[in-house]
């Protein structure tokens, strides 16, 4: 029976709670564009696609598509404080220690940008757990998931077929099946239960003590 190998892990709604540091920075952004936004603007439903998704969302109530200005005043923000605004999820720490342990390679893969997942993980202590570190940069090319996977396999040699893509949202599901990769869903992130299913997530875990057993126990493809 093959076995997967290989784990690729989501940032935002995975390992770490983002969404305080991600709603300062879409206020900043906003502010910075002129516009006077709810202080209690819920982000949540916008965090796991491109940031050029969630910001045209956000500026659509405001009748406004300068959704580049928006992105760079977002960055700005988010390099000087906001990605400071992050934590681990309860048990995730433990989970990577252990999936370590079993003899499992990991990687980061997310669509926020690289410099900053790094900057995250470092400030987090939780570089030492991975393998990789990959997530979008300059230019585009691998702001979607599929893109990114891709790079991913092609870059650190790995089989998509024993390997397998953790997130929370269906751009990671989606994004997994494109590259021909399984895909497990996490059900305490961004993302709701209907959502991964309706992707067509091919298992899904309930809380990270769980996550260990959940992709250990994953049978890979022939």
């Amino acid at each position: 029976m093959a076995t997967i190998r290989t784990v690729l892990l989501d940032l935002d709604g995975t390992l770490v709670d983002s969404k305080p540091g991600i709603a300062a920075s879409c206020l900043a952004a906003l502010c910075a564009l002129g516009h006077k936004p709810d202080e209690a603007i819920d982000v949540k439903r916008f965090i796991g696609p491109p940031l050029e998704e969630m910001m045209q969302v956000l500026l659509r109530s405001y009748g406004d598509d300068r959704v580049g200005e928006a992105v760079v005043a977002y960055r700005e923000h988010y390099g000087e404080s906001g990605l400071l605004g992050s934590a681990p999820y309860p048990g995730i720490v433990n989970a990577l220690r252990d999936m370590r342990r079993a003899g499992l390679r990991i990687y980061l893969a997310t669509s926020k940008r690289e410099v900053f997942a790094r900057r995250i993980l470092q400030h987090l202590e939780l570089a030492p757990y991975f393998d990789g570190v990959h997530g979008s940069v300059p230019g585009g090319e691998l702001d979607h998931k599929p893109e990114l996977l891709a790079h991913i396999l092609s870059t650190q040699n790995l089989e998509a077929s024993r390997s397998l893509m953790v997130g929370d949202r269906r751009h990671d599901i989606i994004g997994a099946h494109a590259v021909k990769m399984r895909s497990l869903g996490v059900l305490w992130g961004y993302g709701s239960r209907d959502e991964l299913e309706t992707a067509g997530a091919d298992q899904l875990v309930e809380s990270a003590s769980d996550l260990p057993r959940a992709v250990l126990s994953t049978v890979a493809e022939k």
